[in-house]
């Protein structure tokens, strides 16, 4: 079985299981050279290490008896998505609307700003620009605007942690 038809199977089954709870949804599934599957979920409220432990166990299973790996030759992770993993879906830039996000375009340019508005074609950001003064020099304005970018001509979008 080719790696593709793999991933097909496993991401069937993965979504069997996450059907039983809506909330939850599969972001990305990667299988390493070594049969290391790794599956990503997230969940409209965020994901438990329990729920990932649940799903991993019944995805394990799954896997096993559909014999994909035939000499049972693989290994599995079930874990969120995480902070450092760039926004893949649709639902996962909506449940982040109001968080600090950093995106990079296609071509290499970067923004950074609140998401306050996700659509099937794209994101608004508001955009801060100038910075108040630090005391030496007269200080530019602050100014923010909203600024819409289409998701084509968007190459990645990360969470900013703020402190």
């Amino acid at each position: 079985m080719d790696k593709e038809t793999q991933i097909e199977s496993i991401r069937r089954m993965t979504e069997e299981i996450l059907s039983e709870e809506p909330v939850y949804f599969l972001v990305d599934l990667r299988i390493k050279p070594t049969n290391n599957v790794k599956v990503f979920l997230d969940g409209d409220s965020g994901i438990t290490i329990e729920k990932c432990v649940q799903v991993n166990r019944k995805l394990y299973r799954k896997m096993e008896e559909s014999a994909i790996y035939p000499d049972g030759d693989f290994s599995l992770e079930v874990s969120s998505a995480g902070l450092d993993e760039p926004l893949k879906l649709l639902r996962q830039y909506k449940k982040n609307i109001g968080r600090l996000v950093e995106i990079q375009l296609q071509d290499g340019t970067q923004k950074e700003g609140q998401l306050t508005d996700v659509s099937e074609e794209g994101i608004v950001l508001e955009v801060s620009s100038g910075k108040p003064s630090n005391g030496k020099l007269p200080s530019k304005k602050k100014e923010i605007s909203s600024q819409s970018f289409l998701f084509n001509n968007i190459k990645s979008t990360k969470i900013q942690i703020v402190f």
